[in-house]
């Protein structure tokens, strides 16, 4: 079937399914390292498109009587070897013309391409913005070269004013069973350190996973998780049953200020994490299987406190008195969940292990 629209327009396409969506996901790792990937395509084939635009004189649908001969005559998909694997790439086709297009983006025997440099640069552009010598340093790192200089700073653009709207969107209809706060680590700039960004994301009383907001936070400071709330608040998010975090100070302060009536969960996995930190690598896999069995087999939460007890217990008889206390600390807040209804916490991922 002849396409009735670019390649391109496609991923448009589906990137603005996942920002219209909340970006729903497993996780907002998984959120934002799908539309990574997504951007990255759409930067190799609106180079592409771009390049064949200027080699063919004119833009799709543009008539100009003095350009050279040839017509469009749709795409042909071609593989590109990348440095992290294979990318499909649809190359356009023309007829009736003096030579046929050969795409200088990708001659054959050409050095592989690199899609890292491109996905910190959509995560850049989408969470800070980008400077045209960003884009510019980014697209020469990838193996892109010039000519995608200017296309790619447009999706930038583009990308920038997607997350604009992604961040006004209206959450008054949004009603959460649990809301997720945590923070994590990105490359969004051509070099240096990962920055941190802020992420909120829940999942609903129809059970669906949504991402509400992802912003900077380098610090993670209670002003930093104040200013992400706040705007959760000011968008219409009715306050959660259940708001699910590390345990950070700074965080629980803003967490109190924001949601003050929502019951408070420690997060179980970065709880467990913590636990296997404090553990030699032969015990851990032992640890980790016997703490989710816990939290997964308990019907409420005095069986929740009798097993973690026993496993705390267990811990210090055998000499692991810092993973034990670990454990034990504020054990209350990490099994608050467990006074929800059982069909609640099977969705919840990210405090029962499920994920």
């Amino acid at each position: 079937m002849r396409r009735t629209v670019p390649p391109s327009a496609e991923i448009e396409a589906r990137i603005d399914g996942l920002l219209a969506g909340g970006l729903a996901a497993e996780d907002p790792q998984g959120a934002l390292s799908e539309l990574a990937s997504l951007g990255a395509k759409l930067i190799i084939q609106r180079a592409v498109e771009d390049e064949f635009d200027e080699w063919l004189g004119r833009a799709r649908y543009e008539r100009k009587p003095e350009a050279p001969p040839g017509k469009r005559n749709g795409f042909r998909p071609r593989s590109v070897q990348a440095a992290e694997g294979p990318i499909d790439v649809e190359i356009p086709q023309v007829r009736e013309a003096a030579e046929p297009f050969v795409s200088k983006l990708f001659p054959r025997g050409k050095r592989f391409l690199r899609t890292e440099p491109l996905k910190a640069m959509v995560i850049g552009a989408f969470v800070r913005g980008l400077s045209m010598r960003d884009a510019e340093s980014l697209c020469e790192e990838a193996g892109l070269g010039k000519v995608s200089k200017s296309t790619a700073s447009r999706i930038c653009k583009e990308l920038r004013d997607r997350y604009a709207a992604f961040m006004a969107r209206d959450l008054s209809a949004v009603k959460l069973v649990a809301l997720f706060l945590d923070a994590i680590y990105l490359p969004v700039r051509p070099s240096g350190a990962k920055e941190g960004v802020l992420c909120a994301w829940g999942i609903s009383e129809t059970g669906e996973r949504v991402l509400l907001a992802v912003m900077l936070g380098m610090r993670e400071s209670e002003e930093d998780w104040l200013a992400l709330g706040r705007d959760l608040t000011r968008r219409g998010l009715p306050c959660p049953q259940l708001v699910v975090a590390d345990g950070a100070p700074g965080l629980n302060n803003a967490i109190e200020q924001c949601w003050s009536g929502a019951d408070r969960q420690r997060c179980t996995v970065h709880r467990l994490r913590n636990v296997l930190a404090k553990l030699p690598e032969r015990e851990r896999e032992r640890v980790r299987a016997a703490y989710w069995q816990v939290l997964d087999e308990a019907q409420s939460v005095a069986e929740g406190e009798r097993g973690m007890r026993a496993l705390v217990g267990e811990l210090s008889q055998t000499g692991y008195a810092a993973a034990a206390a670990c454990l034990a600390e504020d054990l209350d807040a990490l099994l608050v969940h467990l006074r929800y209804p059982l069909r609640h916490r099977r969705k919840w991922g990210y405090v029962t292990g499920s994920v």
